[in-house]
């Protein structure tokens, strides 16, 4: 599976991870719902940090179609209450 990490590139996940990776983004839909703005960073920085620990990160010239697409660490509460609804990012 292929995850783009906006403002950072593309990371070759194992699925075997999406599970772990989809128990996060309940989580930050949760979060966001309740705006609990520390715990949502806390956790956005968690997943983020999955991805980029446990995925392979693509050379730049060698871009495929993201199956999914993370936005950066740095996006405001405001901002993810547009992104982290319903199922999240993830589909259960």
């Amino acid at each position: 599976m292929i995850i783009r990490v906006s403002e950072d590139g593309q990371y070759e996940v194992p699925s075997s991870l999406l599970d772990e990776l989809n128990v996060i983004d309940n989580r930050i839909v949760d979060l966001v719902a309740e705006e609990k703005k520390d715990e949502y960073r806390t956790e956005l920085s968690k997943l983020i940090g999955m991805v980029r620990s446990n995925g392979r990160k693509l050379d730049d010239d060698e871009i495929r179609e993201s199956d999914i697409i993370l936005p950066p660490e740095d996006l405001t509460l405001n901002e993810a209450r547009e992104i982290f609804t319903g199922e999240g990012i993830f589909e259960d």
